[in-house]
């Protein structure tokens, strides 16, 4: 999206996922300070891929926040370069799940406050928005808050065993 448009609408899985990638590259060449992402399960995200990594990687520093909420992070850690990420920066990486909501009740959120945000609305057919307005951020924040009410920490860096 560029730094004029004020909203792009997300029409297709392609769209989706082309609005994570750009939104994560941008907070990497930004710096914002903080990251959220909810989704039911983040099967869909494109969060495994390189140059995803290589953008997140770049992100992460010290007194940065990076929060991922979902049902289940059964699909998320079969991608190995995020699991290797997020063990490398667990430092920054804060993984919560909410178990109370039902599948599909999760909304399905990228945030990046004070820059952009984007919001898939309709799982099925990938209809959602991706937007700089201030507004949405507001309201998407308190959908991310109300879920995270119910949360705890899951998906540790790494298992201990006996």
């Amino acid at each position: 999206m560029s730094e004029e448009a004020t909203r792009a609408m997300i029409e297709s899985r392609g769209d989706f996922q082309n609005a994570v990638r750009g939104a994560l590259a941008e907070a990497a060449l930004v710096g914002c300070r903080e990251i959220w992402l909810v989704d039911d399960d983040f099967a869909e995200w494109p969060l495994g891929e390189k140059a995803v990594v290589d953008d997140l990687t770049h992100w992460a520093a010290a007194h940065r926040s990076f929060t991922i909420v979902a049902r289940s992070f059964d699909a998320l850690a079969r991608q190995a370069r995020w699991v290797t990420w997020r063990r490398q920066f667990s430092h920054v990486v804060h993984c919560r799940a909410n178990n109370e909501l039902e599948a599909g009740q999760m909304p399905s959120i990228l945030l990046v406050p004070g820059l952009l945000s984007v919001r898939l609305h309709d799982r099925v057919h990938y209809r959602g928005v991706a937007t700089r307005d201030k507004a949405d951020e507001l309201q998407w924040r308190e959908a991310i808050d109300a879920v995270l009410q119910r949360a705890a920490e899951a998906f540790p860096a790494t298992t201990l065993g006996l």
